[in-house]
């Protein structure tokens, strides 16, 4: 048994098939980390994540599945985020008295004039992220708080990205909803909205800890973890994989025969790395497939409490950076001494571009001076920095992105020994819960399961139900001793 990708999907599916018997190999592109964005890097004893991963998940199993993989290394952590708009800070999830103070009263009241516009003239049918959110919160706060933002993410005007996006990441928010929670608290007729949870549970020493623990345990039960592997072809007989062919700097090309493989490698990738090659149509498909890459500068600053937040959402058209985290108050384990933060500045682009192009110093540079302009961190305190690249980091919802998907979901379902699982591996753009949900029952697949992993949405345990749909389909595989 092949499993492409030490990210949660992989990792999780690895654990799955070794404890229900199987042999297992897995196969990872990068040369030392395992967790994929879920990974925690290291400097100079310093630990830092990619992205910031809350922990926090609506099914139990997975719930479980973290807590005896790291049975004492979880914290609480109390949630604080804020939006920085025209050099004041917003809280978020809104209060009526920071909004208020912050725009004044007659912004505040031309923003729900706007609202109960859009409530009364809502546009029909919603196809794009500026149409769902103008829906929700009225054209004066979208422009306000997400347009600037998001388009900075996506690299796409908020008219070209798919209104998908919106309904997975901020499902059943409104403008209603998000005053609600500021009189009433997190919950709306039982049911919690992530986008306002107040409080998560967070590894002691960043998200990277449970992959590296998961990594030990796997290599202690047996599995066979090899890094630096990339997948370069899939190669297929019929309706069969039969091996897979990777290179490595230090081995070469290298073939993995094995009779089930289960891939979070990128969906595009799957599909261009097929050999024989798969039909012009969805070759296609797959080319216009986009990512969205993604910069971590790491800046060690001299100065404790700099801020209370996780994270700040930086809307500001002056400067470059998109987001700002605040390691210190995710976990003081890991930040080693004391009188100093650990920051991390982070930037969206696209591979080859000018940002991404930039040296590293340069980097540093530019996340040093921006974190000086936007009033975080005072003149001249920056000590050390770190740079961090991760290649396709989110899956573009871009406008025609579903029908693609669509395209190459059918011709690999003509492949039975085949499964995608992750964020990647599915073009979706998943929690890590969910990506860690898709790796379990792809492996439950190989053990006569039939559950539909396409079904493993952004809001869903398993449709809320834990079932296959009958679209799946056993496949087989040997086990040890058997």
């Amino acid at each position: 048994m092949v499993v492409v990708g030490a990210g949660p999907a992989g990792l999780t599916a690895a654990a799955e098939l070794t404890g229900a018997g199987f042999e297992v190999i897995v196969l990872e592109q990068d040369e030392h980390y395992v967790g994929g964005l879920a990974r925690t890097v290291g400097h100079r004893g310093f630990r830092f994540d990619i992205g910031g991963h809350r922990f926090f998940s609506t099914n139990e199993e997975i719930v479980r599945w973290w807590h005896r993989r790291l049975p004492e290394d979880f914290l609480r952590v109390r949630r604080q985020s804020r939006i920085l708009y025209q050099r004041r800070l917003y809280d978020y999830p809104l209060r009526a008295a920071n909004t208020l103070r912050n725009l004044g009263l007659c912004s505040s009241t031309a923003c729900v004039l706007s609202y109960l516009w859009a409530r009364c003239c809502p546009t029909r049918p919603e196809l794009t992220f500026e149409e769902w959110v103008t829906n929700r919160f009225g054209r004066r706060l979208f422009n306000i708080f997400f347009k600037t933002y998001t388009e900075r993410v996506w690299g796409l005007p908020c008219s070209e990205i798919s209104a998908d996006w919106a309904s997975q990441r901020i499902k059943g928010l409104s403008l209603k909803d998000v005053l609600l929670h500021a009189l009433r608290g997190q919950r709306r007729d039982g049911v919690v909205i992530k986008t306002l949870l107040e409080e998560f549970q967070y590894p002691r020493l960043g998200p990277g800890m449970m992959w590296e623990r998961t990594r030990e345990d796997l290599e202690h039960g047996g599995v066979r973890i090899y890094m630096g592997r990339k997948v370069q072809e899939i190669r297929r007989d019929g309706g069969l994989v039969r091996s897979v062919r990777t290179h490595s700097r230090a081995e070469g090309a290298e073939d993995w025969p094995a009779d089930a493989f289960i891939v979070s490698m990128p969906l595009r990738e799957v599909v261009l790395g097929m050999r024989p090659r798969m039909s012009e149509a969805v070759e296609a498909a797959a080319r216009a497939l986009q990512y969205r890459d993604f910069i971590t500068v790491a800046l060690i600053v001299r100065g404790e409490q700099l801020f209370p937040d996780n994270w700040i959402y930086v809307h500001d058209p002056d400067v470059h950076v998109a987001r700002v985290q605040n390691f210190n108050n995710w976990s003081r384990a890991m930040v080693p001494e004391a009188g100093v933060t650990c920051l991390g500045l982070e930037y969206f682009c696209t591979a080859g571009d000018a940002l991404w192009e930039r040296s590293d110093a340069a980097l540093a540079e530019l996340a040093s001076r921006e974190a000086v302009q936007i009033g975080l961190v005072p003149a001249g305190a920056v000590r050390d920095a770190r740079v961090v690249r991760m290649e396709k980091a989110y899956p573009v919802y871009d406008r025609g992105y579903a029908e693609r998907v669509q395209v190459i979901r059918e011709a690999l379902a003509g492949i039975e020994n085949l499964q995608s699982v992750g964020r990647n591996g599915m073009h979706k753009y998943n929690n890590q819960d969910h990506s860690m949900l898709t790796g379990l029952l792809a492996a439950r697949n190989l053990n006569l399961g039939a559950f539909n992993l396409w079904n493993v949405n952004t809001d869903a345990q398993y449709q809320e139900a834990g079932c296959g749909t009958g679209e799946g389909r056993a496949r087989g595989s040997q086990r040890r001793g058997r």
